[in-house]
């Protein structure tokens, strides 16, 4: 078959089923830590903030999930572009790795190993709110437009949070980082996502 006889109909479905397994692995990622502490709440103390981010970040895959349907409107389809949206669910995918390590043996608490992975974790949050611009450019001009000025004021604020996460250990900056993180991302899905166009 011609590759042009191709309908954006034939070609969504595979890159949303591919897209899907990485998220997938990613929401499998948290659901087993999560399941971990369940069945082993005295194995390492627990560590609010990072359980914030795990809800944080289940946050974000799921929405992520929600909001890509909006790619059904791309009329044409790049090798280019299919790679940087595995690449954009890679990185959600590594963040929840990092949320959850395959062994916590040199760690002493949850505590411990989120502020000594942080550099990571928040560079990696960081690249999640560049790599959205460049998603939400794909979607065309006037999906861009849609989310008026707020996007262009949100996005450099939350990059600068990102950086001082990274430069600070401060218990106190970690806590309303992810409270302000998960409190306006709910208000962002429900204002802006709450229904596909």
């Amino acid at each position: 078959m011609d590759q042009a006889t191709h309908s954006i109909a034939d070609v969504f479905p595979h890159i949303r089923i591919v897209m899907g397994m990485v998220v997938g692995l990613g929401l499998t990622r948290l659901l087993s830590g999560v399941a971990r502490i369940v069945q082993h709440p005295r194995g390492y103390a627990l560590y609010p903030v990072h359980l914030a981010w795990v809800g944080m970040v289940f946050l974000m895959l799921v929405h992520f999930w929600w909001w890509e349907f909006g790619l059904f409107h791309i009329e044409s389809w790049t090798f280019g572009k299919y790679l940087f949206l595995i690449g954009y669910s890679t990185v959600l995918f590594l963040m929840c790795a990092l949320l959850f390590p395959d062994s916590m043996l040199d760690y002493k608490s949850y505590e411990d190993f989120f502020i000594s992975r942080r550099t990571w974790f928040f560079g990696l949050l960081a690249a999640t709110f560049v790599l959205d611009i460049v998603d939400t450019l794909l979607k065309g001009d006037a999906h861009f437009a849609h989310f008026g000025h707020e996007y262009l004021v949100r996005t450099p604020i939350f990059l600068l949070l990102c950086v001082g996460a990274i430069f600070t250990t401060n218990r106190t900056f970690h806590i309303l980082f992810v409270a302000v993180a998960l409190a306006y991302q709910v208000s962002w899905i429900l204002r802006l996502f709450d229904t596909i166009a």
